[in-house]
């Protein structure tokens, strides 16, 4: 079985294959290097609503992404521009203070290029009294080497399905491959996960819940994508609609086109489209949720 240093040393753990030496201070696609970073751990309430509920959904957001959206929200923890230094211990301890706070899972957000650390700590937390469903909350952009690391200590799954379009995803995120590598993750945690699970208080246990984020002027793109999904996965997930995207200061001038908020009349498109095919096991969005105030404040908070 390979240390957690041998994942760093050669890193594949994102599509990107990068092969950087993080163990060496080298930072990889993810703009990390082997040690762990944090930027916020506290309960967080802007989740679906079977994943915060009342008392909210207990949020660690790690330092870094693989995938790298040019219109990402995050831009300021994904990017690697901040975050703070935490052990393996630390981690796992920070867990079960959010357990103690009354959270209503573990929300690991963005930790796929920390996957081997993450299973260390979910492992010494578990010894330690954690008894909370771990939930993983991804760009949905993995290789199959790193679900298999998650698999086993992940009991929800919360992956993005971003684009079904190669051209907007090389465009957006200089990934041509995002919808084939995403859709192959995606069927691997359904297989892995089953049918969604709730407990008495309607929170979910176990299951797949698939956020697609609809972006300006790309409501066709998501038409296509949710046909996809439904036609592939029917009510064995979730799908969950956002209208949230949020235009970002530093966009560079050539995405003037995607420089705005999301209409109306584009997302109502797109969810009734949903709605007319039969998706019945769905969240979507109301009110101005297009605002900073939805991005949380990285802050250390929790750290």
């Amino acid at each position: 079985m390979k240390s957690i240093n041998d994942y760093y040393k050669h890193c594949m753990l994102c599509p990107r294959r990068c092969g950087a030496d993080r163990t060496a201070g080298e930072t990889g696609v993810c703009h990390c290097t082997s040690q762990l970073r944090a930027a916020r751990a506290a309960l967080h309430m802007w989740e679906e609503p079977c994943i915060s509920g009342r008392e909210g959904s207990g949020a660690i957001f790690f330092t870094g992404c693989g995938l790298g959206c040019v219109y990402c929200q995050n831009a300021e923890i994904s990017g690697g521009q901040s975050g703070k230094p935490i052990t393996i211990e630390r981690l796992a301890d920070i867990m079960l203070e959010l357990q103690d706070k009354g959270a209503n899972n573990i929300n690991l957000v963005t930790p796929d290029h920390y996957a081997p650390s993450i299973r260390e700590a979910v492992q010494t937390a578990r010894r330690k009294g954690l008894h909370l469903p771990v939930l993983c909350n991804c760009s949905g952009y993995m290789c199959e080497e790193t679900f298999e690391i998650m698999r086993p200590f992940t009991d929800i799954w919360l992956p993005d399905m971003k684009y079904y379009d190669s051209a907007l995803s090389a465009r957006f995120s200089a990934a041509p491959d995002y919808f084939e590598t995403a859709i192959r993750a995606l069927e691997k945690m359904v297989e892995a996960a089953g049918d969604p699970v709730f407990d008495a208080r309607g929170m979910m246990q176990r299951g797949v819940i698939v956020r697609h984020l609809v972006l300006p002027g790309c409501y066709h793109d998501s038409i296509r994508l949710i046909d996809k999904l439904h036609r592939r996965f029917g009510d064995h997930i979730y799908i969950s609609i956002m209208n949230q995207y949020t235009p970002m200061a530093n966009l560079p001038a050539k995405f003037g086109d995607i420089n705005r908020k999301l209409t109306t009349y584009e997302y109502n498109k797109v969810t009734d489209y949903a709605l007319s095919i039969g998706v019945e096991n769905g969240f979507i969005q109301e009110g101005p949720t297009a605002d900073d105030s939805f991005i949380p404040a990285f802050d250390y908070e929790g750290v």
